[in-house]
């Protein structure tokens, strides 16, 4: 279990992220999650109806981790609002993580 900001509707929230997805009480490195992986997180962090989006894309973690801002705007095929929000709250977040994991 996760506290965060649920970006979707503005509201503090508590959500439980994929069991896969959590090592350690953290969540694990996105570049191993598989595709449903990735759509239980967005679904977890109140993306539900947009989660679908990352599922008919085949993303996976590799996959999530190499998006931009464009690609996530225009590829995913969702409204603008909730792409936007997906992108700079958790897609860059999830990206400058696992990149400064990987700094040795």
């Amino acid at each position: 279990i996760i506290f965060g900001w649920n970006y979707a509707n503005a509201s503090v929230k508590t959500f439980s992220v994929p069991n896969s997805s959590v090592e350690n009480g953290q969540l694990s490195d996105p570049a191993h999650w598989a595709v449903a992986d990735v759509v239980n997180y967005f679904k977890a962090t109140g993306f539900e109806e947009q989660a679908n989006a990352f599922q008919d894309q085949e993303i996976d973690g590799k996959s999530l981790l190499l998006m931009t801002r464009n690609d996530v705007l225009t590829g995913l095929s969702i409204k603008l609002g909730p792409a936007l929000k997906i992108y700079e709250y958790h897609v860059k977040p999830l990206q400058t993580q696992h990149l400064k994991g990987n700094v040795s």
